[in-house]
């Protein structure tokens, strides 16, 4: 028997390795079946952890820009491999890193992202795994691209400032200053939502809100953003690389059928985060962050022979059947007919949305009265995965032999 484990992380509890780990000890106490462990995340909040820790990397400090212009620290990921970053956008640029009464959509930028997709670079790495929820943005990713060396400069030649508040005096921009070695990157961007960039369902107008934007300024914002992307598509027009800066021969990494990326699915996310990577950096894919987790494990090929996977998260509740982590394992694990287990931490009333996802079974492991403090505890949350799982291989065992 060939089992997959891939449990997302219990946030506050246990990482995704270590809830991996628990329920293959879970198992081993029943049969000696063949087990691999994968690390899982949803592209948001602890995807990095789950790399490095089920991948072999190790972890970057960098200073960099933050939202508002301080200097803040910025956590990512390299692989095993030495070529692949992971790294999360709010780590620079998050909305976690701003008290409620700081959100100033005008200022805040994605320029500290920039910053460390460019320390990745010199440090060798030309393959990106991107998160880009959880920011404080709305500027459309006009910061991350002057890090990068974009000039984007009013009509007297001189540069925008941050944020979303000048981008209606944006003149030209230019990519001349980009480094060569962009030119040789591939861009995996975690994106679950398809918001364009403009309009009444784009960034602004759906998002704003959360970020400071009031009811009363969605429209003049919009059309600040509105006017950065007829820029954008005047440039990518005149510029020989309508898809970025192209390749070290000088032909386009991607070709496009056209320059205007403000109305592309996830040209919206993150401020406008979305539209910056699509309109100019090379080699760029927006996909659902665990589908792109999925890829980078080696998920699929694992699971063509695999009988049983095992996946999971802290909290299993209706919107476990959204796309959420368990949901798109059991998508994967589905496409070559294995038999999916979910494990949860808590599970809901409107869990049972759960099963027309693909996930065949779901158990809870909390073993009875507890206080939420003491159900998070790390070595509680392990053990309580491992007695859980080991009872339901049983149960499996016990069928198996009749």
């Amino acid at each position: 028997m060939k089992i997959i484990i891939a449990i997302d992380s219990f946030k506050g509890s246990i990482s995704s390795m270590e809830a991996g780990n628990a329920a293959k000890a879970g198992i081993l106490k029943v049969c000696s079946a063949q087990i691999v462990v994968m690390p899982v995340a949803d592209g948001g909040e602890g995807t990095t952890e789950a790399l490095v820790e089920g991948l072999g990397g190790k972890y970057v400090t960098v200073e960099v820009t933050g939202p508002l212009g301080a200097r803040t620290c910025a956590r990512y990921g390299i692989l095993g491999d030495g070529r692949t970053a992971v790294m999360e956008m709010a780590q620079a640029s998050g909305i976690s890193l701003l008290k409620r009464e700081e959100l100033d959509p005008l200022r805040a930028t994605t320029y500290g992202v920039g910053e460390m997709i460019l320390d990745a670079v010199k440090r060798g790495c030309r393959e990106f795994i991107i998160g880009i929820g959880g920011s404080a943005t709305s500027e459309g990713g006009a910061g991350m691209l002057k890090a990068l060396g974009y000039e984007i400069n009013d009509e007297d030649g001189r540069p925008v400032g941050p944020g979303l508040k000048d981008l209606d005096r944006v003149a030209e921009i230019s990519g001349e200053k980009v480094p060569k070695e962009l030119k040789e990157c591939h861009f995996r961007i975690a994106c679950d939502v398809k918001n364009p960039l403009c309009g009444e369902n784009g960034a602004v107008y759906v998002y704003g809100a959360q970020k400071g934007v009031r009811e009363e300024e969605r429209q003049l914002f919009d059309e600040k953003i509105r006017h950065f992307a007829d820029k954008m598509e005047e440039y990518l027009l005149k510029t020989s690389c309508p898809a970025g800066p192209g390749k070290a021969d000088g032909t386009p990494a991607v070709k496009r059928a056209h320059a205007d990326y403000r109305w592309a699915e996830g040209a919206g996310a993150a401020g406008g985060l979305g539209f910056a990577f699509l309109s100019c950096l090379p080699n760029v894919e927006l996909k659902p962050g665990i589908d792109i987790v999925l890829d980078a494990v080696g998920f699929e090929e694992e699971a063509k022979d695999a009988d049983i996977v095992v996946t999971g998260e802290g909290r299993m509740d209706f919107q476990t059947a959204m796309g959420k982590v368990p949901a798109g394992v059991a998508r994967a694990a589905k496409k070559h007919g294995a038999k999916v287990l979910a494990f949860a931490g808590g599970v809901t009333k409107d869990a049972g949305e759960c099963n027309a996802a693909g996930i065949d079974a779901f158990f809870p492991i909390v073993r009875g009265v507890t206080t939420l403090e003491e159900a998070m505890a790390p070595e509680n949350a392990k053990e309580n995965m491992a007695l859980s799982v080991e009872q339901v291989f049983r149960m499996i065992q016990l069928f198996d032999r009749h």
